[in-house]
């Protein structure tokens, strides 16, 4: 601590070497003041948010995939009215948020829809999933239709409905087509948690802008908190690859 106060006043006087101001500028990003903990408090607020915009963002994306694939499979001839009209509002649903920027749906659920609101990471975190959906959605739809039509058949031959043959035979299958996706997305959609600061999203960018408010100095706090998501987003990618991996050995027994 002393040398750090003796080093800063070195800098102040434009005498410091360049090993010194090093030491007094990463000081200051990172342990004066307990600043670490913005950090780490940042880092529990992108895990959370991202783990319930995954959860709205694969609930929503079973939902439109399922009734968007149960209208395209409908036999000729027997079309269901109801399920005409979901399918419509599904894909209406699917080309608004994929034609429009992730920052400008930020913008409008924090300063118009929910502007009375003070809780703005919930708000990011509900529009990143409402976002992330639309993208998720065309994920599995994908797997779906991808897969032999015969499995779905076998499955309504052995008496189940619809619901239970996508829930024990098409969907098991299809999940682990599409798990590399799935796996792209949730990493993005955790890159993507550090927009919820333009609507006050207390996460790891605003715990750097916050850093930075105060020691005047933007390199360490920025290059901090991008090592943090290289790092996060690595140990996910990892944690992905070993279910991978596992899935594969299953499919080998």
């Amino acid at each position: 601590m002393e040398q750090y106060e003796a080093w800063k006043v070195l800098l102040r006087a434009g005498e410091a070497t360049g090993w010194q101001e090093f030491y007094v500028k990463f000081y200051q990003a990172f342990i004066d003041g307990n600043r670490w903990k913005q950090y780490l408090n940042g880092v529990g607020t992108t895990l959370l948010v991202t783990a319930m915009a995954l959860a709205i963002g694969i609930i929503l994306g079973i939902l439109v995939a399922m009734i968007r694939t149960a209208h395209d499979q409908q036999r000729p001839g027997k079309h269901n009215p109801v399920l005409g009209v979901l399918n419509g509002l599904s894909q209406v649903y699917v080309t608004v948020i994929r034609g429009t920027p992730m920052m400008v749906q930020l913008l409008i659920m924090g300063f118009v829809i929910f502007s009375s609101s003070r809780n703005y990471t919930m708000v990011g975190a509900l529009t990143l999933g409402i976002n992330s959906g639309a993208y998720v959605s065309e994920i599995i739809r994908g797997g779906l239709m991808a897969l032999d039509p015969g499995q779905a058949e076998a499955g309504r031959s052995l008496g189940l409905n619809y619901v239970d043959t996508m829930r024990f035979i098409v969907i098991p299958q299809a999940f682990k087509a599409i798990l590399p996706a799935l796996g792209n997305e949730f990493i993005i959609l955790l890159k993507d948690t550090s927009l919820i600061t333009v609507i006050g999203g207390k996460e790891l960018v605003y715990a750097a802008q916050a850093i930075y408010g105060r020691t005047y100095e933007q390199m360490f706090p920025l290059i901090g908190i991008a090592c943090i998501y290289l790092l996060l987003v690595m140990i996910f990618s990892w944690l992905l690859s070993i279910l991978e991996r596992r899935l594969r050995q299953s499919d080998r027994r």
